[in-house]
């Protein structure tokens, strides 16, 4: 199990089970392990996700974006849900940053 910190400082964690959910479900990410852990300390935006997730996007290139879903329950503990890429992002969604 490793963890990492949120944009909002809270230890987000990333499980054996849940890596093994994520690359069961999207054998593709098998190589992002790192990738996912950067994508929820240094995002390109957060998203607000459903019933309460965000979803930190990372930019991998031209029209390709990771999202990693993952839960703050409190300041001190997270854990990621799921993670996958897309070609395409809700913008609609940003909450991070703030838009000016």
């Amino acid at each position: 199990m490793d963890a990492v910190y949120s944009v909002d400082g809270v230890p987000i964690r990333l499980t054996d089970e849940r890596w093994e959910h994520i690359v069961s479900n999207k054998p593709y990410m098998s190589a992002y392990y790192e990738t996912v852990l950067d994508a929820i300390e240094r995002p390109t935006w957060i998203l607000r996700g459903y019933a309460g997730a965000l979803v930190a996007v990372l930019s991998l290139g031209k029209r390709q974006y990771l999202h990693v879903v993952y839960r703050e329950l409190d300041q001190q503990d997270g854990f990621i849900v799921t993670a996958f890429i897309s070609q395409k992002v809700n913008r609609s969604a940003i909450i991070w940053p703030k838009k000016r």
